[in-house]
């Protein structure tokens, strides 16, 4: 995790140096959670990109193992309950991405939506109690089951992060952090991404303050960041 607080005074200091105006605490959370998100995402576009590049026997400096504890974290197992051979994945907390879908030692197979509908009539790809297939159904968030019923499914998934929240009190008409509110939340990114945070968070804050030096030095150094971090 990464604690907001030290995260909102660095972005204060940074935008504050040259008097380039205030950014409030709301202002703050709407950033910090597009920010995550944006961070958060491009996981997925990365690990894409670098899995099929060749990869460095050092774990600690191959780009795909670095990515992939990063993801880590957000990986979790649930019960989803079926019903009628479907299952709402809107039931499961958080959801993002699909990683498995089992039941006690038996895997199902994904396949895409015309599969899906093709396979049950096809004599040698129809699917089995010992061979059930599913489709993840994108308009409507559901998972689709065929060749087997099941009363519920062990759902390995990753979750979206959590909403960031700098939670505050006035003292002396200044905004104070307040970690012992119920509703206080750091970063869940890991450690090593603090800096790309602080840097995105002014990219944004720059286009409120009207400030074009502002995001475009934090957008310069985020993407030498990035660059560094492909390498």
């Amino acid at each position: 995790m990464i604690n907001v607080d030290r995260v909102y005074q660095r972005v204060l200091l940074l935008a504050n140096k040259e008097q380039r105006g205030y950014i409030t605490p709301q202002e703050f959370n709407l950033f910090a959670n597009q920010a995550q998100m944006d961070i958060f995402e491009q996981y997925f576009y990365d690990l894409n990109q670098f899995v099929n590049m060749p990869g460095n026997d050092t774990m600690h400096s191959d780009v795909v193992d670095m990515l992939e504890e990063k993801i880590s974290v957000f990986e979790v197992t649930a019960q989803l309950p079926m019903a009628n051979m479907a299952g709402n994945l809107n039931a499961l907390p958080r959801f993002y991405r699909l990683s498995n879908v089992r039941r006690n030692n038996l895997i199902l197979e994904s396949v895409n939506r015309k599969d899906f509908r093709m396979f049950p009539n096809s004599p040698l790809a129809a699917p089995t109690a010992t061979r059930p297939i599913y489709m993840v159904d994108t308009i409507n968030n559901t998972l689709q089951v065929a060749g087997r019923q099941f009363a519920n499914l062990d759902i390995d998934y990753i979750q979206s992060p959590r909403l960031v929240n700098w939670t505050y009190i006035v003292v002396g008409e200044k905004a104070l952090y307040n970690m012992a509110a119920n509703d206080a939340r750091d970063f869940d990114l890991h450690p090593s991404e603090e800096t790309e945070l602080v840097m995105k968070i002014l990219t944004l804050a720059g286009f409120t303050l009207k400030d074009p030096n502002l995001y475009q030095a934090a957008a310069a150094e985020d993407t030498k960041n990035i660059q560094q971090e492909k390498k």
